[in-house]
């Protein structure tokens, strides 16, 4: 009866905050709209999804289920925190909104506005740009901080939930296994939220976090300084730095799409290249065509709603291939709302090591 009314606690208390995270990220969302104008899209731009509004708000509450269900299943634990304490949620929303305006303006005037080379001459110039028209790219500290509160508002409050859902794939190899035996890489960690999730729920785990931007590793050190086991390193996830078969898990949560072709495959190979035999990766990243079709279109439209110059080619990258000529195989996809969950296993070699006792 007590663990009963303990789960019974623990559903309301997940259900009044996600539905409150919710309604703010989508007041949000409505607010930005208001601000930023109307952003005429191309001639031959593809139509609008037939889905209406009400079909996105089952879209969000089936997303908030299956988070849940994955909680109450013990695939991971309750987050420490659902929803951020309002005082800081209410200064990132005046800056994000503040800002609002700025990449409207930009986006109107210039289409985009990518980032001159001199801003950073020792990163790729694939990495110079104002992704999704964030002002200053990856390369601030105020990008850095609004980003999170960006990705929300994008998603109706969901980011966190979808991002969850690589830790199922995580949960399959090491539920019964020691945590502090295993090396796990967050390939491309941006601001740590993945990473954090990962870390309340094996807190022992011998973890890495790379990224190229300063100023979002410096974010994701802050969010996670409290963790033991834990290091960061700026590097770029096409050259690792670090030996064959170092990591028996690789994650890479929302980094591929991100990429141009070239650099893709690049990180593909770097993920096998560290990956032990035995080894798994795990990637996180948007829907594809074909994944969900009656979305097919609100893929398409995507990147001409938002600054995204890889996301077409992603959108049509066959990650079963890329990931197999790596030397990975593929172990199976899910979906939750707009993302999907990929898993991949090295072969030869025993999946991690012996059961912990």
């Amino acid at each position: 009866m007590a663990s009963l009314i303990s789960e019974l606690a623990d559903l309301a208390r997940y259900g009044l905050t996600q539905t409150a995270r919710a309604g703010f990220y989508m007041g949000q969302s409505v607010i930005a709209a208001r601000l930023a104008g109307s952003q005429p899209l191309p001639d031959d731009a593809p139509p609008p999804s037939d889905l209406r509004v009400a079909d996105w708000l089952k879209e969000i509450r089936a997303a908030f289920e299956q988070d849940w269900r994955n909680i109450a299943a013990g695939y991971y634990r309750m987050p420490e925190q659902l929803i951020e304490p309002p005082h800081r949620a209410l200064l990132r929303s005046i800056a994000f909104l503040r800002d609002v305006p700025r990449v409207a303006g930009r986006r109107r005037s210039e289409g985009h506005s990518d980032l001159p080379k001199e801003a950073a001459t020792d990163l790729p110039d694939y990495f110079l740009r104002n992704f999704h028209y964030q002002t200053d790219g990856y390369l601030s500290r105020r990008s850095a901080r609004l980003y999170d509160h960006q990705v929300e508002t994008l998603f109706g409050g969901t980011a966190d939930a979808m991002r969850r859902q690589a830790l199922v794939p995580l949960w399959e190899v090491l539920h019964d296994r020691d945590p502090a035996t295993v090396r796990l890489l967050d390939l491309g960690c941006g601001t740590g939220r993945l990473l954090k999730a990962v870390k309340e729920n094996y807190p022992a785990i011998d973890a890495t976090a790379l990224d190229l931007s300063a100023p979002y590793l410096e974010e994701a050190r802050s969010l996670n300084d409290h963790f033991r086991n834990l290091r960061f390193w700026q590097a770029n996830a096409e050259d690792v730095p670090a030996e064959d078969g170092s990591f028996d898990v690789v994650l890479c949560a929302y980094l591929l799409h991100e990429l141009p072709p070239d650099a893709r495959r690049n990180v593909a190979a770097e993920a096998g290249r560290v990956l032990r035999p035995g080894g798994r990766l795990i990637v996180i990243d948007t829907l594809q065509l074909g994944d969900r079709p009656e979305l097919d279109n609100a893929l398409r439209r995507f990147p001409l709603r938002f600054h995204e110059p890889y996301y077409a080619g992603y959108v049509e990258e066959d990650l079963a291939a890329l990931f197999d000529a790596a030397g990975l195989e593929h172990d199976g996809d899910s979906l939750s709302f707009l993302s999907k969950v990929s898993a991949f296993d090295k072969p030869g070699g025993a999946l991690f090591g012996p059961k912990a006792t």
